[in-house]
């Protein structure tokens, strides 16, 4: 009983940093957005990352919801497919903000 009392803990603690870190994240994609946005204008050049960029902070939002669901939820089978979607998504959007980072840097040298 104990034991079962500490997993499921942790699983919800799981979410819980998920969805923290998601919702900071959208503001920072956010913000990312914006000032590259002044540096393109200024530089007067085109490109597609500040699309990248709000493609990332919509999977950072739904990494958020679905934790968010999943802390909400009380059944363990629900709450653990909620939980896996959006650390999938949370992943998929770490990985796509890595990769923007770095298109950005090759594109502003």
């Amino acid at each position: 009983m104990a034991q079962e009392t500490f997993i499921e803990k942790q699983e919800e603690s799981i979410s819980i940093h998920i969805f923290a870190v998601s919702a900071a994240l959208v503001g920072v994609c956010l913000t990312v957005i914006g000032i590259f946005n002044i540096v393109t204008s200024l530089k007067r050049m085109e490109t597609f990352l500040d699309e990248m960029t709000a493609v990332d902070a919509v999977l950072f939002m739904l990494a958020c919801i679905f934790s968010y669901m999943a802390i909400r939820t009380r059944e363990r089978q629900p709450r653990l497919r909620l939980e896996k979607i959006a650390d999938s998504v949370f992943l998929s959007a770490l990985f796509l903000m890595a990769t923007t980072c770095v298109l950005i840097v090759l594109r502003l040298i």
